[in-house]
């Protein structure tokens, strides 16, 4: 079995968020062993996916698996599987892919049914849920873990199991360090920090961060799943429907939001950075 890399929300290897990809025959194998491959693999997240019959609501059955446990919802490994599948498509065209947009790809997971199309330039646009905001007061574990002082706290609950939270400034928000030990007293998936672009011509409108210590990953370099949540907290407080967000510490990321009531419209590159052989079977 083919086993790809690939860098998502990113144009240029080695940035971005990098996800394992791994493209399946027949349908799931054992999650014991699909927990395995995503730990060996030890990213962020690693996809799964298989084809369905032609005819039905969905073109590919699709899970996501951190080292330590599956998640409902996943932007940045979508976009890579979304992109190996592009690429597979252009390169059985050949010659003919010349000016060619493929379609749109359908995917079924946990939270539902998701697609991802490409444009002719390879970006390709994530149909998401749009997550829910709730104020909320910050938890103990949450305040003593970041350090910083907190503007604002949102829970989104169901949809991501994330807090958003918002902090002063970019500069709070890049040199932020957390306490992970600390932060891993918090149960939900993750913590989400935020704050506006200090120089938006400089090509996005706020900034962000994302912490994951519950699900095994202490900083997620571009977690597209957040921006469900962000795109509708900036769309709120910026006036627009359409902005950019850069994620990450020193990897980083630019995703474009798009706020389409329930639905969220997320856009990115990707980039494949290997391509090898899994040698073990289920």
């Amino acid at each position: 079995m083919r086993l790809r890399i690939v860098d998502a929300f990113t144009d240029r290897p080695f940035a971005g968020n990098p996800a394992g990809v791994l493209l399946l025959d027949g349908g799931f194998p054992p999650d014991a062993w699909l927990q395995q491959v995503a730990a060996e693999v030890n990213l962020s997240e690693t996809a799964f996916a298989h084809p369905l019959p032609p005819g039905g609501t969905a073109d590919w059955a699709l899970r996501w698996f951190t080292p330590a446990a599956e998640v409902d919802m996943c932007g940045h490994a979508t976009l890579a599987t979304a992109h190996v599948l592009n690429q597979l498509s252009l390169n059985q065209l050949g010659p003919a892919a010349s000016g060619h947009a493929p379609g749109l790809i359908r995917f079924t997971a946990r939270c539902g049914i998701l697609t991802a199309e490409a444009a002719e330039d390879g970006a390709l646009t994530l149909d998401f849920p749009t997550s829910s905001l709730t104020p909320v007061e910050p938890p103990a574990a949450v305040r003593r873990a970041l350090g910083a002082e907190i503007a604002s706290v949102h829970d989104t609950s169901a949809h991501i199991g994330d807090l958003v939270v918002e902090l002063a400034d970019e500069r709070t928000v890049r040199e932020l360090t957390p306490d992970f030990a600390t932060l891993r007293g918090y149960t939900g998936r993750g913590v989400i920090v935020t704050a506006p672009a200090e120089d938006p011509s400089r090509g996005y409108d706020f900034v962000s961060r994302g912490f994951f210590p519950a699900v095994g990953i202490d900083e997620d370099p571009v977690t597209g799943s957040a921006h469900t949540a962000l795109a509708p907290f900036w769309a709120a407080r910026l006036g627009r429907t359409e902005l950019v967000g850069l994620q990450g510490g020193a990897r980083q990321g630019l995703v474009t939001v798009r706020l389409r009531g329930d639905r969220t419209l997320l856009t990115g590159h990707a980039v494949t950075v290997l391509d090898g052989e899994l040698l073990t079977r289920p």
